[in-house]
């Protein structure tokens, strides 16, 4: 059941806020319980209160860290079952996998691989943030060597590991990174709980199915230990998404916080060798609930389209992607290239700038601050307008670091030409066609009579 204002009102000391100046008082009780306001901002509930009102108002899912510095990230604390009832919260995060199961030939070529996936889109760095070693009793390959060499590349860790002793020696080398130990089960949760406790890191629980799990995370509670992911990975793909949902379905729909945990979901064992297949899964646990989504080998062929759906996904619906404003020069322009000026709206952009790259041509992309509007979004509204171009042009000092004076507009705002040419004198305004797709024979065309 939800926690109500007047519930929490009955904790508050009741002061009179004019006169001592807390922000104590009904109406701080009704955001704090809509989650607009945090119980710490009031000095005057006593400390018990506080336990009591911060463990009643706290999201529905746990959310848990790992990792250090800046690869410190956090998992879980999501409060809605669809993007568009609010938003998602703490983005799925996408974990390499390696095994020492494996040859040295091989491992050796995956740890030189997953640095090459490293790309900047929109402001936000995508790479695989996470790497899963996974350890086998028959495995050749020395599981503490492997660890060491995965941990070197400066990612998060996440042991599978159920064997205690292997976990506590893989610990031993990189627990002060703060990796996940997913190794805990029915029949060792005890050992385990005691090995990553000592260590301080997040432990992980598996079973053969949802009743062992839960039966399992109740025992580790029971120990007092919430410091935990479950691993919702079954026997096959069917099962691993229903779990998953499950899971969250549970802990928001039903107010069950035994099931309110991040989930790990191990691509590698429901879709082996099949990287394409993983690839599609990966993108359907980004949608659905998975919280770690591990990968036998994540390509800039798999990257592109996860990485740019993961980031639509946890966009904030109510505010759209942006790209820096400045000169973006493509094809190898430099100063005395022709120049395109559109706004700052990532889809823009992206259709823009595609089209611009097919054309070969060189061009100089102006992007100025239309505050994440599309073009006519941006011009009903004054963000794109004659005035704006001259003041970006200005703060921007396009003139002094442009020698060409040609500048094309989008044709749906074709309309500004003649404004802009008096904001901008010597400059000479072109209108582009209405539709991105027709910009590559526009622009091969005024190369060819030596327009561009």
């Amino acid at each position: 059941m939800a926690l109500k204002g007047l519930d929490i009102f009955k904790l508050s000391p009741k002061k009179n806020c004019k006169e001592c100046g807390s922000p104590t008082c009904m109406a701080f009780c009704m955001k704090v319980a809509q989650g607009a306001a945090d119980i710490s901002a009031c000095p005057y509930f006593s400390e018990d209160a506080k336990a009591q009102l911060s463990e009643a108002t706290a999201p529905p899912m746990k959310s848990i860290k790992i990792g250090t510095g800046a690869e410190e990230m956090v998992l879980g604390g999501e409060t809605v079952m669809e993007r568009h009832e609010k938003t998602f919260v703490n983005k799925t995060r996408y974990a390499d996998s390696l095994c020492n199961c494996m040859d040295e030939a091989t491992i050796e070529a995956k740890l030189a691989e997953v640095p090459k996936v490293d790309y900047d889109r929109i402001g936000e760095r995508m790479y695989a943030e996470l790497i899963y070693v996974n350890y086998s009793a028959e495995g050749s390959y020395d599981y503490v060597e492997l660890v060491k060499k995965a941990a070197a590349l400066g990612r998060t860790l996440v042991l599978g590991c159920t064997d205690v002793e292997v976990a506590k020696a893989a610990l031993a080398v990189c627990k002060d990174s703060k990796p996940v130990l997913n190794g805990a089960t029915p029949a060792n949760y005890a050992e385990m709980n005691a090995v990553a406790t000592e260590a301080g890191v997040v432990l992980g629980v598996s079973g053969a199915d949802m009743n062992e799990i839960y039966d399992t995370v109740k025992a580790l509670e029971g120990l007092g230990n919430k410091n935990l992911v479950i691993d919702t990975t079954g026997a096959t793909v069917k099962e691993t998404f229903a779990n998953t949902v499950q899971l969250r379905k549970a802990a928001i729909k039903d107010g069950d916080r035994t099931c309110g945990y991040p989930s790990i979901v191990n691509l590698v064992k429901v879709a082996k060798d099949d990287l394409h297949l993983q690839a599609a899964l990966a993108a359907i646990f980004t949608i659905k609930y998975g919280s770690i989504v591990v990968m036998q080998e994540i390509t800039y062929a798999e990257a592109l389209p996860l990485y740019g759906l993961r980031q639509n996904i946890f966009t904030d619906p109510q505010k759209p992607m942006r790209v820096e404003p400045g000169i973006y020069a493509l094809n190898g322009a430099d100063e005395n290239s022709i120049c395109l000026t559109t706004v700052d709206f990532a889809l823009t952009y992206f259709l823009v700038s595609g089209e611009l790259e097919r054309s070969g041509v060189p061009v100089n992309l102006i992007i100025s601050d239309a505050g994440g509007l599309s073009v006519l979004t941006a011009w009903a509204a004054g963000k794109l307008s004659s005035s704006s171009i001259e003041k970006f042009w200005k703060e921007a000092d396009i003139e002094g670091k442009i020698k060409n004076r040609k500048l094309i507009i989008p044709g749906k705002v074709a309309v500004l030409k003649g404004e802009i040419e008096a904001k901008l004198p010597g400059w000479e305004v072109i209108i582009a066609p209405r539709e991105a797709v027709e910009l590559v024979k526009f622009l091969k065309d005024m190369q060819a009579n030596g327009e561009a």
